[in-house]
């Protein structure tokens, strides 16, 4: 019983990196950033409208509120796009 135990509380800790991976911020050079105008473009292609776009370490944030009205805050790798799981996006 205890070996089931174990052998399960080991395989749910290797999972969780598998869950954690995702997107991450860029270290790349600003010079390969792509620029907040870009970023823009893409959130009112999604139909959201843009209250502001700020720089935290290699993400951009953006504060924007969708067609219903509700606030859409995210986090977005610079150089990529990639939606970003960042804990301060939505804060400001």
């Amino acid at each position: 019983m205890i070996r089931t135990v174990s052998i399960a509380a080991i395989a749910a800790l290797l999972a969780v990196p598998a869950f954690a991976g995702g997107a991450a911020c860029t270290n790349a050079p600003h010079s390969q950033w792509q620029s907040k105008a870009a970023l823009t473009t893409m959130l009112k292609s999604q139909g959201l409208t843009v209250r502001r776009i700020k720089t935290e370490g290699g993400c951009y944030e953006s504060y924007s509120v969708d067609k219903n009205g509700n606030q859409v805050n995210a986090a977005y790798n610079a150089k990529t796009f990639q939606k970003v799981a960042k804990a301060e996006a939505g804060e400001g």
